[in-house]
């Protein structure tokens, strides 16, 4: 029922478009399409720890994380290295709504993942917050060429009127470091819930210095310039992190 009241919501933006604005300005709306029509979600988790509990967090996560994993898949889990501090950044994905109601149930009845996690991990905790995402329709999980290396998470608050107004601009801001070989795209991923009008891209770099390095010569290359100049326009804030990987991490 969900998915359908989403599809006429889109259908219905998509024929108010084509009614108020005039065919040479219309651009693509990155909220149709075949990756929105399934239910497949990625749910964006933010923990921050107490500072003085942050290496004993990590350490009993890296060793009960198998439990949570058993119940459904971890795409990523990294610890943030530059833009936030002591803070652990993971990304779950799941196939429906229904099916993530079914995994949190499961695990409310997990004697094991309480008695031997939860309660020790909720202490450690000062705050939670989560994000649900869905894939844009022109991107998809790419793994990185090879384990190691940093990632960044670039969240940008585009203006309100959603991605048949700014889609356009945002995917060729992307496409102009991803397509010539400046960044490694892992996925780009848009929020259904959370603040709204909210993209998220997730970075691969094979480290810190040669992410230094790339970006000032990217801001050297015309291409570049000329699409994050026309996607900047519809930006209202921006904010990254650069994040290592955990051991346990599944995007290495």
């Amino acid at each position: 029922m969900m998915l359908t009241a989403r599809k006429a919501l889109w259908n219905a933006s998509r024929l108010l478009e084509k009614v108020v604005v005039p065919k040479s300005t219309q651009v693509s709306c990155i909220s149709t399409g075949p990756q929105q029509q399934h239910g497949t979600f990625y749910e964006l988790r933010t923990y921050c720890i107490h500072p003085h509990l942050n290496a004993a967090f990590l350490r009993l996560t890296n060793e009960k994380i198998h439990l949570r994993t058993a119940h459904s898949q971890l795409l990523g889990y990294w610890s943030v290295e530059y833009g936030a501090l002591n803070q652990v950044f993971h990304i779950w994905k799941y196939d429906s709504f229904s099916q993530r109601a079914g995994v949190r149930a499961a695990l409310a009845q997990d004697p094991s993942w309480i008695e031997e996690y939860i309660s020790k991990a909720m202490p450690m905790l000062s705050s939670q917050d989560n994000q649900v995402t869905y894939l844009v329709p022109w991107s998809k999980i790419l793994h990185p060429p090879k384990e190691g290396g940093v990632y960044e998470l670039a969240s940008f608050q585009m203006r309100p009127g959603g991605p048949a107004v700014w889609g356009a601009a945002f995917q060729a801001a992307v496409s102009a470091h991803a397509d010539t070989g400046y960044a490694w795209p892992v996925g780009v991923f848009h929020n259904e819930f959370g603040p709204l009008n909210q993209v998220h891209v997730l970075w691969w770099y094979e480290g810190a210095d040669q992410r230094a390095a790339i970006r000032h010569k990217a801001h050297q290359d015309p291409r570049v310039v000329a699409a994050v100049r026309e996607s900047v326009s519809y930006l209202a804030s921006q904010h990254n992190k650069l994040m290592f990987p955990t051991p346990f991490s599944p995007l290495k």
